[in-house]
């Protein structure tokens, strides 16, 4: 895996300080196409709502593609009557040029976009945005889609929103659930290079972008929203569906002839968890179920062949059995490299006399099914052996997997170092508690502890334990207490005394 970042490759993700109070940390656009009607109510609404609700200063700007009605002049007098308001205007229709070119422009570091009908609760718009405040992602879309989502509009735009959605997951592998609700939020630095991979400068805009995010491995956030639909809208559906069924296709070929240079959207190596090395957590048990299917497929062919092959000079028990074990020996050699990434030679003869084991058990069922198959027809077809043969394998794979996942390849490092034997230099002994001061002694006497190896009177408090040296801090560590190992590598008794009790953690009516 590669860990030099290149020149476009995006930095870590980081909480977005709050910033001055003149410094917009949201900017929100509103695309628009001849909404002189909506546009002014649209903006003071989001306005207000962000006003009374956002903690961070934010900015609202109009972008105007190419209106042809008054929507650039309500958008000017919006811009000089509101300080939190800009404008600006585009000569060339399509929504997604009128975002990339305020997006790029942009000096806020999180950038959303939301329909000028909206349609979204825009109470949605806290929950959009604080994941990419915080850092925890990069994108965040709303979803009208999700189970907790409320939607109110008609049965023929439910089809084709959820149509084209099923087209996305399965001919892109989309994983997320809605692509073209106008609600969505991006970080800075990662538009900054993911915008320049969006060909599309329309409706197709959004899918395209959130393609290329999933495909390079961003994190994209979805947010259920409450959404209504606008009887008024003018979006036309069949040329919207057609453009976007273009589009599918030429984002699927490029996808599928790699010439989208998606490693300029990696993270460091680190930010992802899925670089991380994490010890005792299991495996993906998705890819060792492909990998052993897989290795099972070949090993069942390589025993058939050598079924067939021992059995023109033997009986079909001794045939099974040798095919049976050589297939054996390959198929765990197979599964140790492959399937459960095990490599070098550490542990091979362990791995190989276990899987002779499991060889055993799968002995025993397809012997018993040649047995069972005598028994009952006399002197069977070649073929219909190999049939009995299979489905006893088939039997005995499920078994064998699970004996290699639990017990042959166990996901724990069992060859790592040895742990220290701190057994066998602990003296065990019991604790006595001591009494806790009551409220009127604490402001006069120390705060006792509780005594452990420390001798005291039965008629007298304990004696205070020794203060703890400056350089090994108030507290020995854990491992330190279990091996028994003080903190300047001399061996002492390990018993641990508890700490100190303190003032404020005891009850001022506890009657001890």
């Amino acid at each position: 895996m590669r860990t030099d970042p290149s020149p476009g490759t995006l930095p870590a993700r980081e909480h977005l300080p709050a910033g001055n109070a003149g410094t917009p940390v949201l900017d929100v656009v509103i695309p628009v196409y001849n909404e002189e009607k909506d546009l002014q109510p649209c903006v003071r609404r989001l306005r207000e709502h962000l006003a009374r609700t956002f903690p961070y200063a934010f900015r609202i700007t109009v972008a105007d593609n190419a209106s042809t009605d008054s929507t650039p002049g309500v958008a000017a007098r919006l811009a000089a009557e509101l300080p939190e308001v800009s404008a600006v205007r585009l000569e060339q229709k399509g929504r997604g040029r009128a975002l990339r070119t305020v997006w790029s422009a942009s000096d806020a570091p999180v950038l959303a976009y939301m329909d000028v009908d909206l349609s979204t609760d825009l109470n949605a718009l806290l929950p959009l945005v604080a994941p990419l405040i915080s850092g925890h992602s990069d994108l965040a879309i709303g979803s009208r889609l999700a189970r907790a989502s409320r939607v109110v509009r008609g049965p023929r735009r439910e089809f084709v929103s959820r149509a084209y959605n099923l087209i996305l997951r399965g001919s892109l592998q989309a994983r997320f659930s809605d692509a073209q609700c106008g609600f969505k939020a991006i970080r800075r630095d990662v538009a900054r290079v993911l915008l320049p991979l969006v060909e599309d400068t329309g409706w197709f805009f959004d899918t395209e972008m959130l393609v290329l995010a999933e495909r390079a491995g961003l994190r994209i956030h979805e947010v259920p929203v409450d959404w209504v639909d606008d009887p008024d809208s003018t979006v036309h559906i069949v040329r919207t569906a057609t453009d976007d069924l273009k589009g599918v296709w030429r984002v699927g070929r490029a996808l599928a002839t790699g010439s989208l240079p998606l490693d300029r959207l990696t993270r460091p190596f680190g930010d992802d968890p899925r670089d991380r090395e994490i010890q005792d957590v299991p495996r993906g048990l998705a890819r060792q179920l492909v990998g052993f299917c897989v290795v099972g497929g070949l090993s069942t062919l390589f025993y058939l062949l050598l079924y067939s092959g021992f059995r023109q000079f033997s009986g079909p028990q001794t045939a099974n059995a040798l095919a049976l074990l050589v297939s054996a020996v390959a198929n765990t050699a197979a599964n140790r490299r492959l399937t459960f990434g095990v490599r070098g030679r550490g542990g091979a003869v362990r791995h190989q006399a276990q899987g002779l084991v499991v060889f055993a058990i799968g002995l025993a069922l397809t012997s018993g099914s040649l047995a069972a198959l005598n028994a009952a027809g006399g002197s069977p077809a070649h073929s219909t052996e190999l049939a009995v043969l299979i489905a006893a394998n088939l039997a005995a794979t499920v078994l064998r997997f699970l004996l290699f996942r639990a017990w042959v390849f166990p996901d724990r490092p069992e060859d790592g170092p040895a742990r220290p034997m701190a057994a066998a230099h602990i003296r065990s002994a019991p604790i006595p508690s001591a009494p806790i001061p009551s409220a009127q002694d604490r402001g006069t006497a120390p705060p006792p502890a509780c005594a452990t190896n420390v001798p005291h009177r039965p008629d007298g408090p304990p004696p205070r334990p020794p203060l703890p040296h400056p350089a090994h801090g108030p507290y020995r560590t854990t491992a330190q207490a279990r091996a028994g190992e003080a903190a300047d590598g001399t061996w002492r008794d390990g018993t641990v005394p508890p700490r100190p009790a303190r003032p404020h953690d005891t009850d001022p009516g506890d009657p001890r």
